[in-house]
């Protein structure tokens, strides 16, 4: 799938530990009719195999609506699964090594706290970043936070677009208006919801 910074525009990244009996499928469509743009697949308590099994069945969710998936971290599971990119942290695998293995039409996607980390990402091949946590975040504790100031420095470093991520809701989302963002990335503001599709609705 040909990345392009509109699919940032509302990215929902998954909590299966949020969903309430809901299937992972079933939770990621409402997602997406509600105006989801990208979905990421970021369940830690699965093994490889399980990953791409459960990211194979979303792929198809995702793709009968034209919208990528993303798995966090693993970029061996997204490439065996058919899901179109992979998420990385700092500690995980260097994007250039994937670049490299992945190819071009692989999204890949990069997080970065400072201007040193955005531009590295940037020259490695990265299609995008993740920014933040820019709130305090209910899925990340131990997050370090990111003023929409240095939000804005990060987003002005570089070319490639950015989404802020990190403890955002409907509340809150306007304190980082006028920052450089091209969307934001949400994980209990949608499927923490009682209606997930309502919830996206509001956020986009």
């Amino acid at each position: 799938m040909q990345f392009n910074k509109e699919m940032l525009k509302l990215y929902a990244i998954t909590d299966r530990t949020w969903l309430g009996g809901r299937s992972l499928e079933e939770a990621v469509e409402q997602a997406i009719l509600g105006g989801v743009t990208c979905v990421q697949i970021r369940e830690k308590g699965l093994d490889d195999d399980e990953l791409v099994e459960a990211a194979s069945k979303l792929a198809d969710v995702c793709h009968k609506y034209n919208v990528p998936l993303i798995v966090n971290d693993n970029y061996l599971a997204a490439l065996k699964s058919g899901a179109d990119g992979v998420h990385v942290g700092i500690e995980d695998a260097p994007v250039k090594e994937i670049r490299r293995i992945a190819g071009r039409n692989f999204i890949i996607g990069a997080t970065a706290k400072t201007v040193e980390q955005a531009k590295l990402a940037e020259a490695e091949g990265a299609d995008y970043l993740g920014v933040g946590a820019v709130f305090p975040s209910p899925t990340k504790k131990n997050a370090v936070r990111i003023t929409p100031e240095k939000l804005r420095e990060i987003c002005d470093s570089v070319k490639i677009p950015a989404v802020a991520i990190g403890g955002i809701s409907h509340e809150n989302v306007h304190e980082i208006d006028g920052c450089g963002q091209a969307g934001i990335a949400v994980v209990s503001a949608i499927f923490a919801a009682d209606n997930i599709k309502k919830a996206a609705e509001e956020l986009l």
